[in-house]
């Protein structure tokens, strides 16, 4: 009496290794891809916000070299008040 293999069993089983490394190379081409939205470019330009900020910094300097920078003592304390109370 003959018994046939039936079913994936009959193939060798180099082929079958063969058939998942040809498998998996098709999927490992695939490469990942990022898109920055208009929006998002618009948030890196920030040059100038940069640009003022340093402006207003420059200022403040030569007011403190010069003894002329008076702090607002009000606003620091209302700053104070605003930060820990939140």
């Amino acid at each position: 009496m003959k018994i046939n293999n039936y079913g994936t069993s009959g193939i060798n089983p180099y082929k079958r290794q063969m058939n998942k490394l040809e498998n998996t190379n098709k999927v490992s081409k695939q490469t990942d891809k990022v898109e920055i939205s208009a929006t998002a470019k618009g948030m890196q330009s920030v040059n100038s916000i940069a640009v003022e900020r340093q402006e207003k910094v420059d200022a403040i300097k030569i007011q403190v070299e010069n003894g002329n920078y008076k702090v607002n003592t009000k606003e620091v304390a209302k700053s104070l008040f605003s930060f820990y109370k939140n």
